[in-house]
């Protein structure tokens, strides 16, 4: 006989959708909470995974190594990455407990496995989280509001904020339960599946009309410039409004894009510069 002493465990207990639920609401809800410097959002990640661990690990040794497991340094964006890693990492972890529990534990997903999916996919799902979500929605949000906030509408600044907060909690959810379903694919899925692309090049194509909307509707740049001709007086802004309304508006929202896309995103250094310009071309009476 062998001496090898033999671990009995229990068979884990189904993860279902009101389990995935919970784990993401406490991600969300605790998301920057107990942020530390060495671990970042590890803690915040154990506290959402620890209630469809304690239904996976029936045993105290195999609960106890994937608490330590997942207070390991993790950092992500909270809902694209968040919420993919959060479900992708729970489906990896019920296909371990299920080989532990049938004794197939070199068959099993290794811890490594695990630890290098999470570190592999936080950096390319939170680049995508911040651009979409800081770069697009809160925007789409916020020139929505903007009329209502200038009547003087209390919606105007409530809006925004509670807009972005029900849409981002709603489709990182959605992730979330996309991870769980799909496993390690689902980063594949989101990155380069179909459906996302129509979703994100929807959302940069609104970000672009409301940034017009925006353009057009709130910088105000004219030209007082005045000469005659032949007894005949012409208005540079007059001609301009003939050929495009808000032409001058539009360059000048074009000049700082292409300032921001040669010298970088230097805000502070493109005012000064735009300022400069505005005062010359004001001293000289061409704007």
């Amino acid at each position: 006989m062998s001496d090898e002493k033999i671990v009995k465990r229990e068979a884990p207990e189904k993860i279902t959708s009101k389990d995935l639920n919970k784990s993401w609401l406490r991600w969300w809800y605790a998301n920057e909470i107990p942020h530390t410097y060495d671990r970042m959002l590890a803690p915040s990640f154990l506290w959402a995974m620890t209630p469809t661990l304690r239904k996976l690990y029936k045993n105290k040794d195999d609960l106890k190594e994937a608490y330590i497991r997942h207070t390991q340094f993790f950092n992500t964006q909270c809902n694209w990455g968040g919420g993919t890693i959060l479900g992708i990492t729970t489906s990896l972890e019920e296909a371990r407990a299920k080989a532990l529990a049938e004794g197939e534990e070199d068959k099993a997903v290794s811890p490594e496995v695990i630890n290098s999916t999470k570190i592999g996919l936080m950096g390319p799902l939170a680049g995508i989280g911040d651009a979409i979500d800081s770069g697009t929605v809160q925007y789409i949000f916020i020139a929505i509001a903007l009329p209502w906030a200038q009547a003087g509408l209390a919606v105007g600044a409530l809006f925004p904020w509670i807009a972005f907060t029900v849409a981002t909690f709603l489709y990182g959810n959605y992730f979330t339960k996309l991870g769980y379903r799909l496993g390690r694919t689902a980063a594949s899925e989101i990155t380069g599946g179909k459906s996302m692309k129509k979703i994100t090049n929807g959302l940069s194509i609104l970000g672009l009309f409301m940034m017009g909307i925006l353009a057009a509707s709130y910088i105000k740049v004219s030209s007082p410039l005045v000469w005659t001709i032949s007894g005949k007086k012409f208005e540079l802004q007059s001609i301009l409004d003939s050929i495009l309304p808000g032409l001058l508006p539009l360059l000048t929202v074009l000049g700082v894009y292409t300032y921001f896309d040669k010298k970088g995103l230097n805000i502070t250094k493109a005012l000064v510069v735009l300022s400069i310009i505005l005062a010359i071309l004001g001293f000289f009476r061409i704007l």
